[in-house]
């Protein structure tokens, strides 16, 4: 088997080293994987730290967007260019552990009939000790919630967590599918047309490390959420 592994990335020189060499460590017994980079028009040191790393790994791609089109073009991109069977989302601001990624793959490997897993976050109550950004956190983990419960409604599977980074599916599932979104609404789109299309989703619980707005987050509860819940019900009506 082979795993097509898509890191898009905008403003991530930070950690954008540290992710590429956390996921190149990852032993996947018998299956061979390939890391593509999208570099989404990032303005700061993001491109160079990535090229600094390339003569490193040999199983590395990296591809450049000039402006920045958002994560679920980013991703796309990657998508066009992957040639393995499988396709793994990989965040790059290290707040998901790629060490995770065999926990992922195990339902895959160990069961014919699994063929799409995410890892969910919200199987348990997350860790809200974090100062004065608690509140922030703990409102973001209840919309999280109900766009996982809206989910289950419309599409008549119970899953925890629509909008999990870590999903792994079959390129073959996306075959015929239209994937439209720029955004953070590629999450709500790839799981209805998952859904849709008859796959059901295997759920594998996994850490985190959520970091806040000081540390770079793009995530925007309130925005975002309302765009992913009008394209819950915008998908589940339209392809």
């Amino acid at each position: 088997m082979m795993l097509s592994i898509i890191i898009p990335v905008y403003n991530e020189e930070k950690t954008i080293a540290d992710v590429i060499k956390a996921v190149h460590a990852v032993e996947l017994s018998g299956i061979q994987k390939e890391i593509i980079i999208v570099n989404d028009g990032s303005t700061d040191g993001t491109e160079n730290e990535v090229k600094k790393t390339l003569p490193t790994y040999k199983d590395v791609q990296f591809l450049i967007h000039k402006t920045n089109r958002g994560k679920g073009a980013a991703v796309r991109t990657g998508i066009e260019k992957a040639t393995g069977e499988y396709i793994l989302i990989q965040d790059a601001d290290l707040e998901y552990n790629p060490q995770d990624i065999t926990k992922l793959l195990q339902p895959i490997t160990q069961n014919s009939s699994v063929s799409v897993v995410y890892g969910t976050r919200l199987k348990r109550l997350p860790n809200f000790a974090r100062d004065e950004r608690t509140y922030r956190f703990f409102i973001q983990y209840l919309g999280n919630k109900f766009l996982s419960f809206v989910t289950s409604i419309l599409y008549g599977q119970w899953i925890t967590d629509m909008e999990t980074c870590y999903k792994i599916f079959p390129k073959k599932a996306i075959d015929g599918i239209s994937l439209r979104s720029r955004g953070f609404d590629f999450e709500p789109e790839i799981t209805a047309k998952l859904l849709k299309k008859g796959y059901k989703i295997e759920e594998v619980p996994i850490s985190t490390n959520p970091r806040g707005y000081d540390q770079g987050k793009k995530l925007h509860p309130i925005k975002d959420g309302t765009i992913a819940l009008w394209s819950l019900f915008k998908f589940r009506f339209v392809n």
